[in-house]
């Protein structure tokens, strides 16, 4: 069995189309149902599972639900999650009597089998909101860690038959909107996917500039703001994430490699631990408070085959992280400096966004005291922020309270990206210690936080609120210079190695084709100015430009003017 869970704000679904000729609806389930504050766990039940797999989805419902303290429990048949389902008249039976015995200590909710269903969630941001597991005997699920030993010599297999099955996997697009993130992708060649590596993308020529621009403009803004950038290793021992507590509650998410050594290493999926050795090193004085050591180190977290979808939800992936460590008394001024990034990103981009803060759970950890002060503090600095929030009481993680940043994209779409978290107890586990000034060892206070979030997502989200028009300073091609007819195309080449001795990112197109096809194929590709050079430009040493979304050209541009105002453009970031 391999099952999701999400924690969520609220569901709501409905069915709409029935999926298995054999299954019918039970009375009531044909009408929408919401759910709110519930743990939703997608479930796909699997035919190496006996009868004996609902004592084991149970306990596992139970022991999620008690760490994000969720008294609603929706259990929801989820087919996409594995491609080797249990005949459903068992993975019926299997899900009614788990919603019998959870019915004993929770509000249980179980959604329609076998249809097709409409549905609508919106999931918390927190570490724990989003975590799969697989259960039953691992030795029979596909798609386990499973250790089995080939000599290579007699492992045998036909690359040729291997390449054929490798090369038939493509996009389908009969579904996507236009201004899917992934026909995007493939249009301005930004991104791929391939069967070879689900849920990691490659990233094409035009991509890598994009993802590097977007890295240049997060290290000069945090640079000039005192942050200090590490890099960390990409796998590490087990024991890491055991002292951090991620092995307990994570493991399943994991990639992990067993050696010949008997020792476990894990891709990383997070980079706190490491940030936390990084502070360990050496003996640390309140002086150096805070010290902000911030990375965009590649992480890989396991999900489900079934739940990847573009670069919204991936395996491989980078995100700007910081690691802020901090006395008590900084946590004002702390977050008042991030607030100020958040504003000079999101408007950068044109995105409205608003902060969500979650309090002190049940299972809190730590003193009340501090967790009380520390709430008081964030509602402060929220309000004066001026910005539009909400509180969602209790819904803090178990570690401290946390600021989460909701943005709202040109078509209405909210999403969860940003995070700024305090931590009190990471830095207990890891016992960090630094000097006060009174000469005694104090815990600093650790405070997580990222603007982009995953910059795959990021991507993902930022190419379909533009619809692919990028911004000039972001564009992996500024301008592509046409010639009108092939006798003009050495003084058209002129004008290239002019904008690229500017440290513009130009190219060009002199095929021997119409001017009018030309500028077409540079409007698809998102553009932001195409220069034309014809008769009249080269007999009066001008440009005729076209910029991105008019249809009016400007002529008569000289280009020593041109240059000056597209590398101010560039540089100021517009």
């Amino acid at each position: 069995m391999k099952i999701l869970t999400l924690h969520c704000d609220y569901i709501r679904f409905k069915p709409v189309k029935k999926a298995l000729k054999n299954i019918e609806l039970e009375k009531g389930e044909e009408k929408q149902v919401e759910v709110k504050e519930p743990l939703v766990v997608l479930t796909a039940v699997e035919k190496t599972d006996s009868e004996k797999i609902v004592d084991d989805y149970v306990k596992n419902i139970k022991d999620i639900a008690s760490q994000v303290k969720a008294k609603n429990i929706v259990l929801y048949p989820y087919a996409h999650l594995s491609p080797n389902l249990a005949n459903p008249d068992f993975a019926v039976k299997i899900m009614k009597e788990a919603e019998t015995k959870l019915a004993k200590e929770y509000k249980v909710t179980r959604a329609p089998f076998g249809y097709y269903k409409e549905f609508e969630l919106k999931c918390k941001g927190h570490p724990l909101a989003e975590l799969s597991r697989i259960l039953g005997d691992v030795n029979k699920v596909a798609g386990s860690k499973v250790e089995v030993r080939v000599n290579a010599a007699e492992e045998k297999y036909d690359h040729k038959k291997l390449l054929e099955q490798i090369s038939k996997s493509k996009l389908d697009t009969r579904e996507l909107k236009e201004n899917d993130h992934r026909i995007l992708g493939q249009k301005l060649g930004i991104f791929m996917f391939h069967e070879t590596a689900p849920g990691m993308p490659y990233w094409l020529p035009n991509g890598v500039i994009l993802y590097n621009e977007l890295i240049k403009f997060w290290r000069e803004e945090h640079e000039k703001r005192g942050y200090q950038e590490i890099a960390s290793p990409l796998m590490n021992k087990s024991e890491l994430y055991k002292i951090s507590g991620h092995w307990d509650h994570y493991k399943q998410n994991m990639f992990i490699a067993h050696t010949d050594e008997n020792e476990d290493y894990c891709l990383k999926p997070m980079n706190c631990p490491n940030a936390m050795i990084v502070f360990k090193m050496q003996q640390r004085s309140y002086k150096e408070l805070p010290l902000r050591l911030s990375d965009t180190d590649r992480l890989h977290r396991f999900e489900r085959s079934g739940t990847l979808n573009g670069l919204f939800r991936v395996r491989g992936f980078q995100q700007d992280d910081s690691h802020n460590f901090i006395s008590e008394d900084m946590i004002e001024s702390e977050y008042k400096e991030i607030f100020k990034i958040c504003e000079r990103f999101y408007s950068i981009f044109g995105l409205k966004y608003s902060f969500r803060l979650s309090t002190r759970p049940e299972g809190f950890l730590g003193d009340i005291e501090t967790w009380n002060k520390a709430e008081k503090i964030l509602k402060k600095i929220l309000k004066e922020s001026g910005k539009k929030f909400e509180v969602l009481e209790g819904d803090g993680a178990f570690y401290g309270p946390k600021v989460d940043i909701d943005m709202e994209d040109s078509m209405g779409r909210k999403w969860q990206m940003g995070t700024i978290q305090l931590d009190f107890q990471l830095p207990k586990r890891f016992e960090l210690t630094y000097i006060d000034k009174d000469g005694k060892e104090k815990t600093p206070i650790v405070l997580h936080r990222v603007i982009y979030g995953s910059l795959e997502r990021f991507i993902g989200i930022l190419l379909e609120h533009l619809n692919g028009n990028l911004p000039v300073w972001l564009s992996p091609v500024q301008a592509r210079v046409l010639s009108f007819t092939d006798r003009n195309i050495k003084t058209a080449e002129k004008v290239l190695k002019k904008l690229e001795e500017a440290g513009i990112k130009a190219d060009s197109d002199f095929e021997s084709s119409t001017v009018n096809e030309k500028v077409r194929n540079a409007e698809i590709l998102r553009i932001p100015y195409i220069i034309t050079i014809g008769d009249k430009e080269e007999e009066a040493g001008t440009l005729a430009i076209r910029k991105r979304g008019e249809k009016k050209l400007q002529f008569g541009v000289k280009a020593e003017r041109f240059i000056e105002d597209l590398k101010r453009e560039i540089a100021n970031r517009l």
